[in-house]
């Protein structure tokens, strides 16, 4: 049975910037658990001597601050409850739901009385204009699906390659764990359907949700090849959904940002430069992946590789993918000065198998790390290429 587990990583990450002036973000996808990660941080609070009456706690989504939604309402609401001459900490959970939030949240800092937590389930509300507005006075943390580690705690498993496999096909949404095959069915959609119709259908107007479950269907059958908007776009009307490649790439920029998905661009490694066309595309989480071709253990390469793409996000990677002269290269991970190559496959027994994955490690001219990852448990490491079980990658502890 689940339960409700710290995550540590986060808390320390959040609570470095408490007491400062920065209002702090965080954003992930519906259901990561971040509303769990600010109880958290307020019973931290409370803990540390914080009296219940400096807490303010607004979720948009409870039925009963609708009309908080109106920004003079939620500042006048807000404004009713502070206390004076203390420390007030505010969180606001879905503050995306409110139009102009940002105004709110500029009054409440300029007050020098407020420490400020939001969540948000939209990458684009902090974009643009409003990026320019809270220039400097944010910081934003993503929040992730649980990873294999979190998984194995909050379901109280043991590290094998049964319990990889069902943290794949289950994914890391935190309620997913230990539900039977129709309940998981149930839970996934009802959150895919909200991600769909709320944070993308009515924000984005659009009016083709038929073309947008059509999209995600493809994506999900499509993971880890090359991509382009014309090409989804040929293929949907050659199969009667008659498109475009500007509606494509519209859809696809609307599902990024409710943080469904994880495009990958195409750099090449000799030029330094990033490939105009062509991505690949993953999903934020393998169980909706595993929902959306409806629950049957396939490619197995291709989903591990998706899972190294989210877990390599999560350790604050940026990701690219790799073309040496033709050769790809899966991933290709950076942070600040630190490069890594990484080559993602179920299996490396096979010598053909083997010699392809390796064949872009040998070509590329430079000394950052290359490493291979698959379930084998033989240690294949040769020619300075690092093997390593996806087991032992996956329980590593963060950096």
């Amino acid at each position: 049975m689940s339960m409700i587990i710290a995550r540590p990583d986060y808390l320390n990450r959040i609570k470095a910037f408490q007491g400062r002036s920065l209002i702090k973000v965080l954003t992930g996808m519906r259901r990561v658990g971040k509303s769990t990660l600010l109880k958290q941080i307020q019973e931290s609070l409370l803990n540390e001597g914080v009296k219940e009456s400096q807490i303010i706690q607004i979720n948009m989504e409870e039925m009963e601050n609708e009309p908080l939604t109106d920004y003079h309402r939620l500042y006048e609401h807000i404004q009713r409850r502070l206390q004076k001459d203390q420390m007030n900490y505010i969180f606001i959970d879905e503050v995306q739901e409110v139009d102009q939030f940002e105004k709110v949240l500029n009054s409440l800092q300029a007050k020098g009385n407020a420490d400020i937590f939001v969540t948000g389930s939209n990458s684009q509300m902090l974009s643009g204009e409003l990026a320019t507005r809270l220039s400097g006075r944010y910081v934003e943390i993503q929040v992730y699906p649980f990873s294999y580690k979190e998984y194995l705690e909050l379901n109280e498993l043991k590290p094998g390659n049964e319990s990889l496999q069902e943290w794949l096909q289950t994914g890391g949404l935190p309620a997913a764990g230990g539900l039977s095959s129709e309940a998981w069915r149930e839970y996934l959609s009802g959150i895919y359907h909200t991600v769909l119709l709320k944070d993308i259908v009515q924000r984005k107007k659009f009016t083709d949700v038929a073309l947008l479950e059509a999209l995600s269907q493809y994506l999900a059958d499509n993971i880890s090849n090359q991509i382009t908007p014309k090409g989804i776009a040929d293929y949907l009307t050659s199969a009667g959904r008659k498109t475009t490649s500007k509606t494509i790439d519209n859809y696809l920029s609307a599902l990024k940002e409710a943080f469904l998905l994880n495009p990958v661009q195409r750099s090449d490694l000799r030029g330094k430069k990033i490939f105009d066309r062509g991505r690949k595309y993953y999903f934020t989480d393998t169980g909706l992946r595993q929902y959306l071709i409806g629950g049957r253990l396939r490619d197995l390469g291709r989903l591990l590789e998706n899972a190294v793409c989210t877990e390599l996000k999560r350790r604050g990677y940026d990701v690219s993918s790799g073309d040496w002269n033709g050769l790809e290269v899966d991933f290709v991970a950076r942070k600040s000065s630190e490069v890594q190559y990484y080559q993602v496959s179920a299996s490396v027994l096979d010598e053909a198998t083997y010699d392809r994955e390796i064949r872009p490690f040998l070509s590329i001219q430079d000394n950052y790390p290359k490493i291979l990852l698959s379930l084998d448990s033989f240690d294949l490491s040769d020619k300075g290429i690092r093997h390593q079980n996806l087991l032992d990658f996956f329980l590593e502890n963060e950096t």
